[in-house]
């Protein structure tokens, strides 16, 4: 199995989805899942912006390791790409804001411009990212060149 290849389809997942399934856990252990629209830098960074108040975002103020999947769900059964990563996730630190919210905002013209000082106020929308630490990526059972009868994960970015 190539790697390259591989690669070159888990960086496609990642460039054609806007939403990526966030998976936290909170202080107790309670595991909560959330889907939020993100920008990519590279294959291994995403931002979003959440309210503090957002479960996700308590979850990570006290457990920031999260686990993140990025697929299409409009996909018929079975045609489904996906991409997995444990991640370490954190707000973007002050000094950050400026280049970070405006990587932020250039992926999603169709929205307001987030700059900077829209992401300062602590009782409104705050920017987050999440790191990757390790990353998969799906091969469908029925894949015409990786297939082998049963859907399979496969470490990519190695």
């Amino acid at each position: 199995m190539s790697a390259e290849i591989l690669d070159q389809r888990a960086a496609a997942v990642i460039e054609a989805n806007k939403y990526l399934t966030l998976g936290t856990v909170d202080a107790d252990g309670l595991p909560w899942v959330t889907p939020v629209y993100f920008t990519p830098d590279g294959h291994d960074t995403f931002y979003w912006c959440s309210s503090p108040a957002a479960w996700h975002s308590k979850n990570i103020a006290t457990t920031p390791t999260v686990s993140i999947a990025i697929f299409d769900s409009s996909v018929r059964i079975g045609g489904a790409s996906a991409v997995y990563f444990r991640a370490q996730a954190e707000l973007v630190p002050d000094h950050e804001l400026e280049a970070s919210a405006a990587l932020f905002s250039s992926r999603y013209p169709e929205l307001r411009s987030y700059g900077a000082d829209a992401f300062r106020d602590p009782d409104d929308l705050l920017l987050y990212r999440a790191r990757a630490t390790e990353h998969w990526i799906l091969v469908r059972g029925s894949d015409p060149d990786y297939g082998k009868g049963i859907d399979s994960r496969h470490p990519v970015w190695r």
